[in-house]
């Protein structure tokens, strides 16, 4: 055989290894606000193994957390994700305007492709030593409150949208509302990055008096740091927050991993990955798991962010881009 006849049986035994190597793609990364670290940490260990029952094939699944918003540019800018899974529909537009998923990626799974919600609530040390139990308390003197940068993560901008909205919940006008956030971070000693940062000043650095955060830090809090140091406190109204996910085309293109990338998205709106989801303290969609789950959803006044906001977009102009609602209202080291 000649050495051109061998460069070209090379070079296609090499496109059809590559083909089949993209074909047969079986590992997923999914980046993801931080969070859900416990809960996709359960989650996908009951997706790899539904896979293995359902198709016979192995499956691996990594994972990448950090703030919602960080997670965000650092998908944009290059970092191979799958699939994205986040805490606020103002970062999966970011990757949708940038070409990254799809542009109608609310479209692709049900609820507006958010399997789960949450909402903002109080987390107090135990025994709630300084009386909190409703947003008015966070303005008081002597209160110190820790909260993530809204500009770094989506648990950061619910927060803020929640203090904003349960004024107006009580009939306040936006001028009242923007003089009790403005308070309200007047009492806050320092931002974290994202929702695990925080928590780790509020319990690690003995920071604070609250931490506003997801209902589902106070499972993942009693998990992490030992049960018993913080109570939660349900505020008398407080924001939905959903948690919406996408396929990240750009990378599952490369791969061949689309129809795997799919899979697992779609099986977080199965009985068991809700389920796990509940015991996570994220709200179900199904209304049967969140039923069974009632004692651990408790009541709670609830209000969306179209019904203060506009949308999530909405809110990012006009609030948190440079110049906006926040950085008028927030000065660091202020009192």
């Amino acid at each position: 055989m000649n050495s051109l006849k061998l460069k070209s049986l090379l070079a296609t035994v090499a496109l059809l290894a590559s083909g089949v190597v993209a074909a047969q793609s079986n590992t997923l990364l999914n980046a993801s606000y931080d969070v859900a670290r416990e809960f996709y940490k359960d989650y996908n260990a009951a997706f790899v193994a539904h896979y293995k029952k359902t198709t016979g094939k192995e499956v691996k699944v990594d994972q990448a957390h950090g703030g919602s918003s960080a997670q965000a540019r650092a998908v944009k800018d290059g970092l191979a994700a799958d699939v994205v899974t986040m805490n606020t529909t103002t970062d999966l537009e970011f990757l949708a305007t940038n070409g990254v998923i799809a542009k109608d990626w609310a479209k692709k799974f049900p609820h507006d492709a958010s399997p789960t919600t949450s909402t903002m609530l109080f987390l107090v040390r135990n025994g709630n030593p300084k009386n909190i139990k409703d947003w008015a308390d966070l303005i008081k003197p002597g209160v110190q409150v820790v909260v993530v940068n809204p500009k770094t993560g989506g648990n950061g901008r619910y927060a803020y949208l929640a203090a904003w909205g349960a004024v107006r919940e009580k009939g306040g006008t936006d001028a009242q509302a923007a003089e009790f956030v403005g308070k309200l971070y007047k009492n806050v000693p320092v931002l974290g990055k994202g929702g695990r940062d925080a928590s780790a000043i509020f319990l690690q650095r003995n920071m604070g008096d609250v931490l506003i955060t997801f209902e589902s830090e106070a499972i993942s809090i009693d998990r992490e740091f030992g049960a018993g140091k913080v109570d939660a406190v349900y505020p008398s109204s407080s924001i939905v927050a959903e948690n919406p996910v996408a396929v990240v085309e750009r990378t599952v293109a490369k791969k061949g991993t689309e129809a795997l990338a799919k899979a697992y998205l779609d099986y977080l709106y199965s009985d068991e990955a809700q389920e796990i989801a509940a015991k996570h303290a994220l709200r179900p969609r199904s209304d049967t798991v969140l039923k069974k789950y009632a004692s651990t959803f408790k009541p709670l006044k609830q209000f969306t962010v179209a019904q203060y906001f506009g949308s999530l977009a909405q809110a990012q102009k006009v609030h948190f881009d440079d110049g906006g609602q926040f950085d008028k209202l927030y000065t660091p080291g202020a009192k």
